[in-house]
């Protein structure tokens, strides 16, 4: 079994394809590459595909390397076929990037769709009143307060990254197209031009992407030299 979503040159460039098998009631996925817009589609072909007697469905996500809110999408849609049918479902083995966006989104790292205990609502009856304790500490205050201002930093990171993403897709199209290299050939040529030149990676890509539309202006010296060593350096 195998779903993917078709992609082109000005898209993104790792797509989502789904394998996997089924064995004695258990559906046993393995997605591969990006959880972005589209991927609740493949997921949702891959899941309508399955057998009627599956009676369990799990994923290894190791394979899966980058992930924006589109994840998030992926993962309501395989919490809802697995209450729709009244079956477990599991998402395990989240690795690097994915990885973070579950801890930012506040998600179990282990199996998103895991509810912990700690998440169940209490027992109805009166609160307990809270025990005396000791006054917090100045120093435990100012840690959590230096981790907060360092998750926030990752976050607007992130956003970042997500921000910048299309235009370094097309980069990495164009750069496809025109030297006939491979997806990650062309992300190493972006990062080593951004490197050579002192130039920010998205600046890099969106002053080749403008480069190559009509009347489009030429990217700057800096920039074009630098790409024509990483080009040689990376092709050779």
């Amino acid at each position: 079994m195998m779903s993917a979503a078709h992609t082109s040159l000005a898209g993104r460039f790792n797509p989502l394809v789904i394998k996997g098998r089924t064995h004695a009631g258990r559906a046993e996925l393995r997605p591969r590459g990006e959880l972005v817009h589209g991927c609740a589609d493949v997921l949702d072909e891959t899941l309508t595909a399955l057998p009627a007697d599956v009676r369990r469905v799990e994923l290894d996500m190791a394979d899966v390397v980058f992930m924006d809110t589109a994840g998030l999408q992926f993962l309501e849609l395989l919490d809802h076929y697995g209450r729709l049918r009244h079956i477990p479902v599991a998402a395990t083995h989240w690795k690097g990037q994915p990885r973070r966006i579950l801890e930012l989104a506040g998600l179990d790292t282990t199996d998103p769709l895991h509810t912990p205990p700690s998440a169940e609502p209490p027992p109805a009856g009166p609160e307990p009143e809270p025990e005396p304790g000791p006054p917090a500490c100045s120093a435990v205050a100012l840690e959590r307060a230096e981790q907060l201002c360092v998750l926030r930093a990752e976050v607007r990171q992130l956003r970042h990254a997500i921000v910048s993403r299309p235009v370094i897709d097309q980069a990495r199209g164009i750069l496809m197209a025109a030297h006939g290299c491979t997806s990650d050939e062309a992300w190493h040529i972006l990062r080593e031009t951004s490197q050579l030149s002192n130039t920010k990676l998205r600046t890099v890509a969106a002053a080749l992407t403008a480069g190559t539309g009509t009347g489009g202006p030429p990217p700057p010296e800096a920039v074009r030299t630098a790409l024509r060593t990483a080009v040689g350096r990376c092709l050779r």
